[in-house]
């Protein structure tokens, strides 16, 4: 469909990415907590858009390059599925020392909690290189437009992504006192992905 490949999996690998504890997660629930659950809403609409700059980059930054030659593509799918491995491998081996709680914001003006969302996720390096190396797994070579598969991909992403995050912004206060029990299987969890990644990264290495 418009150009993927695997999209099945594509959709379980996004989903537990996505409910997995991590920087956005935390920005998302300190800003609830803090300041109420606007502000909760404003950050999850501040990392959607984080996302989505971060799709367009790799739509046509990688689309640009993947045009020259079908190596050039296969080189980046090895490099992508080499990276997915190594960040399962880290995900497993982590040892988690934080406490595993939100942090505390002091009140701030709308655009402010939105800037600071905004930035979190677009500055952060990690999720820039996650989707240089995760999106290319799930376009298929024979693609008639790899801009378009990308954007669509990325549009799944997003759309999941949102509706998980508007989620937490809600929940946020209500699950307040729950927050440090919830740090066992927070860590199970990120160890499962990690095993997923793990798993992804070699048979999307192997397949043709």
């Amino acid at each position: 469909m418009f150009g993927t490949q695997h999209l099945g999996l594509f959709l379980v690998s996004a989903l537990l990415l996505i409910v997995t504890p991590g920087q956005d997660t935390l920005y998302i629930v300190g800003r609830s907590l803090s300041q109420g659950r606007r502000a909760g809403v404003l950050s999850a609409f501040a990392i959607t858009c984080g996302t989505a700059i971060h799709t367009l980059a790799a739509a046509y930054g990688l689309a640009a390059i993947l045009a020259t030659s079908a190596q050039a593509f296969m080189f980046i799918k090895l490099a992508g599925a080499a990276y997915l491995t190594y960040l399962g491998i880290r995900m497993i081996a982590e040892r988690t020392t934080a406490d595993g709680t939100a942090p505390v914001f002091a009140k701030t003006g709308d655009w402010a909690v939105f800037r600071a969302g905004l930035l979190t996720n677009v500055l952060n390096p990690k999720v820039a290189l996650f989707f240089l190396a995760f999106l290319p797994q799930f376009v298929a070579p024979d693609a008639e437009s790899r801009v378009r598969a990308f954007l669509f991909l990325g549009t799944l992403f997003i759309v999941n992504g949102t509706l998980w995050c508007l989620f937490l912004a809600w929940a946020a206060s209500a699950v307040n006192a729950r927050l440090r029990a919830a740090r066992s299987s927070g860590v199970i969890l990120k160890r499962a992905v990690g095993v997923m990644f793990v798993g992804l990264g070699v048979r999307l290495a192997v397949s043709k």
